[in-house]
């Protein structure tokens, strides 16, 4: 499927940390289906939704390599963007992420990311997780089933 399909009618969408990794350290498999998707959120087209589990998971090897350009890079896009929503996890996703791993028993951090995207009305949520797919109520739009254009 091409990714502009794959976004038709999508305005809200909660960003995984790949995606974002991705396009920020373009990648060379990866980098045109994210800017595809950047494109959308560049352009007011699509509002991205991050979490701090995003946030948190795209500092390690930033901080692992010493890196402050690249922590920079991840915190003015995640938290700072234009067009970026940075929804904190408060009561009410800790309890939807529960009810999420009591049903679909998947990692706290994916329960996190997907509790986050249902709770703040996201349309869909983007990943390159193919396992994350099996959760029912969100639509997952998943890279690796992608094709630029």
């Amino acid at each position: 499927m091409k990714a502009t399909e794959a976004l038709a009618g999508v305005t809200r969408a909660l960003i995984d940390t790949a995606p974002l990794i991705y396009y920020i350290q373009r990648h060379a498999r990866y980098f045109e289906l994210c800017r595809i998707i950047f494109d959308r959120v560049d352009t007011g087209t699509l509002k991205a939704v991050t979490t701090p589990v995003t946030l948190a998971e795209c500092l390690v090897m930033p901080y692992r390599d010493r890196s402050r350009e690249l922590q920079e890079q991840f915190r003015n896009l995640i938290v700072f963007g234009m067009n970026t929503q940075f929804v904190p996890i408060d009561w009410r996703i800790a309890d939807q992420a529960a009810q999420i791993r009591a049903v679909h028993a998947v990692e706290l951090a994916d329960a996190y990311q997907i509790a986050a995207a249902v709770v703040s009305g996201c349309d869909a949520f983007v990943t390159n997780d193919t396992r994350l797919k099996r959760i029912a109520g969100l639509p997952v739009i998943v890279l690796d089933d992608l094709e630029p254009g």
